[in-house]
């Protein structure tokens, strides 16, 4: 069933689609994708090409848009839009602490969830393009994760594709998790230099809370347990383009006095545990670390592992010495699924998952190499999220795929400055740059 509406400047269509949970069993059991077709009300009675957009994660549903902000309305301008809530997200079928008991123990829950990687939703994808598209192909874009589906889909079903673009997601073909984080922490220690820099003041202002946390127990309003590990993880914020400021405002209002002495503040409490809950996200948490699995070697918890190979983000060894506490971030650690209520049922299933060691290559190194579809990427200088050289690297291994390397914009490029971002990689791939 499906139903129109419209909103300032555009129409909506919701759509539902059935899809096999495993592709290689079409015959067994079915999940539902849900996705939003969006249409500039002027064009609407046209026949337009289509462009579905894939959401970085994992585990986000897609943007839900009033309008036609950012990159969409620039989109808008020669395309139908499909918004699509990848499995698991949003409206399609969903996959958190209270569903997945559906599926039975832990044992069932985590083999459930191995079809919720990009091969899987790069099939979705070509399971629904007839009915969306009537058969013809579509571009992808692809933002951080989404990218990394936009590259298996160049890899798997190449001839579904006008054109794929990429904003901030270009995957190493065959690093382990080992290396993604051991590039990573390097990366994330530097935006924490030039958060300080920036604002000198919150050095002091971080090691307090830090030096609290480690010496008072301390439950958010909505049950998260609030440690200097969890509180570290903030650091996540610096990947943004407004995130450093974010940061800083967040960290400016911890303290207030009470009459047993300071706390915490309820309006910092509120903030912190919006920002770190994985309640409308879990997928990020459960399958974040087997999205980057390719063979036999099981993740085992790689950005905790690789963390202990650096050892000054270790928050009790900063406040001994007079350095400044460095945050985290983009890293999934065990302790999240005993701090976070909407993590805790789903420990075991993330253990599991941790240490399975039969996954199947995501990427056809040899069939990019001989790609013929026209590829753009963004590809942001320092970026937090995707390591560079990485990305670098894999761009050189995707034939005909040409790169705008930026410092303008941060891993959230292409909602900061969105129609500008998907102008030029537009261009790009139409050889107009």
């Amino acid at each position: 069933m499906t139903a129109t509406y419209r909103q300032p400047g555009v129409v909506l269509t919701d759509r539902r689609f059935t899809v096999p949970l495993d592709h290689d069993d079409p015959a067994g059991e079915t999940i539902e994708l849900y996705a939003r077709e969006v249409v500039a009300s002027e064009k609407a009675d046209r026949n337009l090409p289509w462009l579905v957009y894939l959401q970085g994660g994992p585990g986000f549903g897609a943007n839900r848009f009033v309008g036609r902000p950012s990159w969409l309305g620039r989109a808008l301008k020669e395309y139908r839009v499909l918004l699509l809530d990848q499995r698991g997200t949003g409206h399609s079928t969903p996959a958190n602490r209270q569903t997945l008991p559906l599926r039975g123990g832990p044992a069932e829950q985590a083999a459930y969830l191995t079809h919720f990687r990009s091969d899987s939703i790069v099939r979705d994808c070509e399971a629904i393009r007839p009915a969306v598209t009537g058969g013809a192909t579509w571009t992808v874009l692809g933002q951080s994760f989404g990218g990394f589906c936009a590259v298996n889909y160049l890899s798997r079903a190449p001839e579904g594709l006008t054109a794929a673009l990429i904003t901030g997601g270009l995957p190493s073909l065959d690093a382990h998790a080992d290396d993604v984080y051991r590039a990573a922490y390097p990366r994330v220690e530097r935006k924490v230099a030039a958060h300080y820099t920036r604002y000198p003041q919150d050095v002091e202002r971080a090691r307090r809370i830090a030096d609290h946390l480690l010496t008072h127990e301390v439950t958010l309003p909505n049950g998260y347990r609030l440690t200097a590990e969890a509180f570290q993880s903030l650091g996540i914020l610096l990947g943004g383009g407004e995130g450093s400021h974010r940061l800083h405002h967040l960290l400016e209002h911890a303290f207030v006095r009470t009459p047993h002495g300071a706390e915490l503040s309820d309006a910092f409490q509120e903030d912190v545990q919006g920002l770190l809950s994985y309640a409308s996200h879990p997928l990020y948490a459960l399958v974040h670390e087997v999205i980057y699995a390719q063979d036999e070697r099981p993740t085992a918890w790689s950005a905790e592992r690789v963390r202990a190979e650096f050892p000054q983000f270790d928050a009790a060894k900063a406040l001994a010495g007079d350095g400044p506490l460095l945050f985290t971030g983009e890293s999934i650690h065990p302790w999240m699924f005993d701090c976070d209520p909407a993590l805790r049922p789903l420990r075991e299933t993330a253990d599991l998952l941790a240490r399975r060691t039969d996954w199947r290559p995501l990427y056809d190194p040899a069939r990019l190499a001989a790609n013929d579809v026209p590829v753009a990427a963004a590809v942001y200088h320092d970026d937090m999220y995707v390591d560079t050289t990485h990305a670098l690297r894999t761009a050189r291994s995707i034939r005909g795929l040409r790169t705008w390397v930026t410092d303008e914009f941060e891993h959230d490029g292409v909602r900061a400055g969105g129609q500008r971002v998907l102008d030029r990689l537009l261009a790009l791939v139409r050889d107009e740059a």
